[in-house]
């Protein structure tokens, strides 16, 4: 396949957009960043592209809680289209803000197992905004942005973190089922208390996916580890090393290639 199209979604606040935009490009993707209103009003381009991104940044203001308002813009207007889409195929990624997004318009986790208000992202259990660097360990072999094998490092941003569920059946069912897309770990893979786990999520969960393994929600930002110079010991790095973000788009573009 020569062409592979990502579309980036924006709204007011939103401010990570463009690096997102950068890395689908670097994984193959000629990508495009699209205000919320634009889709709106033509909700057929999304036809026309293989990604959907919902990127990081603070969605009005994250009034309310943090992408509540934005997640009622999708639940309310393009819910079902965005159905559609992943059904025919296609993937959606949504980094920080945009996995509260997809958590709180129910488009995460997405099972007819777990109700679409079983599961929300709320205010880390130390009440402050933290930035720092974190483990992540896959959980799942069905997601098809992630290598199930392999550990990885990024950074995060956030303040509100903690991937809550609404009772211990429903962390059954996203254990059960393969929803569980990351965990945070240390450096040799173990679970833990903060700082371990910054936000004190349930189980550790760093990031979603749905049932058909094609949507991905996350935490920490892999636009943000793009470049082997990003890393905070990079000197030390080999330099033929893959920056750690990359590799989610890297399979997202490989999906793309060998599915649609």
């Amino acid at each position: 396949m020569s062409k592979m199209n990502g579309l980036v979604l924006r709204a007011a606040g939103i401010n990570c957009d463009v690096e997102t935009k950068y890395a689908l490009e670097l994984a193959g993707f000629k990508a495009e960043r699209v205000h919320i209103n634009e889709l709106l009003k033509n909700k057929s381009m999304l036809e026309e592209n293989h990604i959907l991104v919902f990127p990081g940044g603070f969605s009005y203001g994250d009034d309310v809680a943090a992408g509540r308002i934005l997640a009622n813009q999708i639940e309310h207007h393009l819910y079902e289209i965005i159905e559609e889409f992943v059904g025919a195929g296609k993937l959606v990624l949504g980094i920080c803000n945009g996995f509260q997004v997809l958590v709180k318009s129910g488009l995460l986790p997405a099972s007819p197992q777990i109700g679409c208000r079983s599961v929300s992202i709320t205010h880390n259990d130390i009440p402050q905004f933290y930035d720092n660097w974190v483990y992540l360990q896959p959980g799942t072999e069905k997601c098809v942005f992630i290598n199930p094998e392999q550990r990885i490092y990024l950074p995060m941003a956030h303040g509100e973190g903690k991937v809550v569920t609404k009772d211990a059946r429903t962390l059954k069912a996203l254990q059960k089922d393969g929803h569980i897309a990351f965990r945070y770990v240390d450096k040799d893979g173990k679970t833990g208390d903060y700082p371990i786990n910054p936000n004190g999520a349930v189980d550790s969960i760093a990031g979603l996916t749905d049932s058909t393994g094609r949507v991905l929600g996350l935490m920490p930002h892999p636009e943000r580890f793009i470049r082997r110079i990003q890393h905070p010991q990079w000197t030390r790095l080999p330099e033929n090393i893959e920056a750690d973000g990359m590799t989610i788009f890297n399979n997202a573009a490989e999906y793309v290639q060998n599915n649609l």
